[in-house]
């Protein structure tokens, strides 16, 4: 018979999913753009589903620098990232459900490999937009690519770029799908 899990376990699953579907609501990463004329900072805030902030005038400011606009439908990923969300916190369940110890690699698996796409798509978003810049804007700059997480200086510009809330959850929800190994790890 296959080994089960015990209800904390089970119980720290159930919170993994609901940290994971909770994640959707808020932003997961955003940056912040000061300079002399924007001195209390412009923001891109991205959500699972949109992009928020001062979109129209980072993109007014990017045309001078000859990078392409962005918008919603610019990130096909924003169309279909909530469902694999809500994907993701149902297999959860399903595991928690099922209560069979084998299974708890299934989530943590799903969230390194998420993790992993989704980094990897954040880098290469940014290296697009910062490097495919057009030769005849006004304003000359050679390529750059802004990084993840950190300071970043451009002309007159400087940028924070952060995780938040929603990668916060989705951290929490990682340790939680990783506890029950902890819990289990007697039996």
């Amino acid at each position: 018979m296959a080994k089960r899990i015990s209800v904390g376990s089970m119980l720290s699953l159930f919170g993994a999913a609901g940290l994971i579907f909770a994640s959707i609501k808020f932003p997961w990463w955003g940056m912040k753009f000061f300079a002399p004329q924007y001195r209390e900072g412009l923001d891109i805030i991205v959500y699972p589903s949109k992009l928020e902030g001062n979109i129209d005038i980072v993109n007014g400011l990017n045309h001078y620098i000859g990078m392409s606009p962005f918008s919603n439908e610019s990130f096909p990923e924003l169309q279909y990232l909530p469902g694999l969300i809500m994907g993701l916190a149902a297999i959860i369940i399903i595991v928690a459900l099922l209560r069979r110890k084998a299974l708890l690699y299934v989530p943590v698996g799903l969230l390194v490999i998420g993790g992993v796409l989704g980094i990897y798509d954040m880098k290469r978003w940014l290296t697009k937009f910062g490097t495919e810049l057009d030769p005849k804007a006004p304003i000359e700059l050679d390529p750059f690519v802004p990084p993840i997480i950190g300071e970043n200086i451009l002309a007159n510009f400087v940028t924070h770029s952060y995780f938040t809330t929603g990668s916060f959850l989705l951290g929490a929800a990682f340790i939680l799908t990783l506890l029950p190994f902890w819990l289990e790890r007697k039996q």
